[in-house]
């Protein structure tokens, strides 16, 4: 039986599946789109494949089966779209100025609302109760913390070096503009949270190993494309990239895995 609760989030998540494809599709198959640096195209590229084949299928499958009231497809649903709105920041926000840009504006803005009403739906109090089994949540807050603390140190530690030694970090300053801003703080609150038991910390954790699993692959994927390619330029972090991916893989299934399966 279908849930109207979400009938917002869901019509918005489907406008969001659609422009996706589509804006994947552009940056696969209109040569002239992108207007970036070579290493910078390999990860819109990379972005547009993961987009395209495994985040908004699954994004389609996962809201349909959440708006008949399974718990775990909602749980995936929300950390789907929280990785449209972080994907999409950087094409918005890092992209050079391109046709698509609207597309990005408008797959950015309908991720945060889609979230927005998706989450204000979401009964958190239910989700955690049906959790059979806590046992295993320490090892998942450790891994929430083990996926926040490098971005912390690596990325605080290169700003901090700046105003003492004018040294330029090589990454894009958006990376750790979304990194510090937002992914860390979001990864520690759910830790925090879940090592308290409290409902949102069940529904945020399964929200960031989603994200942590589904950017992870798009990292991991850039970063080969780059060796496979013999790219002239390296990512020297594709062993982080593989232990987020396969790290919150393992953890988000293990997580999921003790949701009551009557409620599935």
């Amino acid at each position: 039986m279908k849930n109207n609760h979400f009938r917002t989030a869901y019509s918005l998540s489907w406008l969001i599946v659609v422009l996706a494809v589509v804006a994947s599709l552009g940056g696969l198959f209109i040569d002239s789109l992108y207007r970036d640096s070579d290493f910078i195209k390999n990860a819109w590229f990379t972005n547009d494949w993961v987009t395209l084949v495994v985040a908004s299928p699954a994004l389609l499958v996962a809201m349909q089966w959440a708006r008949r009231g399974a718990q775990r497809a909602q749980l995936i649903w929300m950390g789907l779209l929280l990785y449209m709105l972080y994907n999409y920041a950087f094409y918005l926000f890092g992209a050079a100025f391109n046709a698509f840009f609207l597309l990005y504006v408008a797959l950015f803005t309908l991720s945060a609302y889609a979230l927005i009403f998706g989450l204000s739906r979401l009964d958190a109090d239910a989700i955690a109760s049906n959790f059979s089994e806590k046992k295993t949540l320490p090892w998942i807050v450790v891994f929430l913390i083990f996926l926040a603390a490098p971005l912390l140190l690596i990325e605080g530690g290169q700003s901090i070096r700046f105003v003492f030694t004018g040294i330029v970090p090589e990454a894009p300053s958006l990376i750790f503009a979304l990194d510090l801003s937002f992914v860390v703080p979001a990864t520690i609150l759910a830790a925090v949270w879940l090592w308290q038991r409290k409902a949102w910390g069940f529904v945020l954790g399964a929200m960031m190993l989603v994200k942590g699993t589904t950017y992870g692959l798009v990292l991991s994927t850039a970063a080969l494309r780059l060796v496979l390619t013999d790219a002239p330029q390296k990512d020297e972090f594709l062993p982080f990239y593989l232990f987020v991916a396969i790290g919150s893989a393992v953890s988000l299934t293990v997580l999921l895995r003790h949701l009551n399966p009557n409620k599935r």
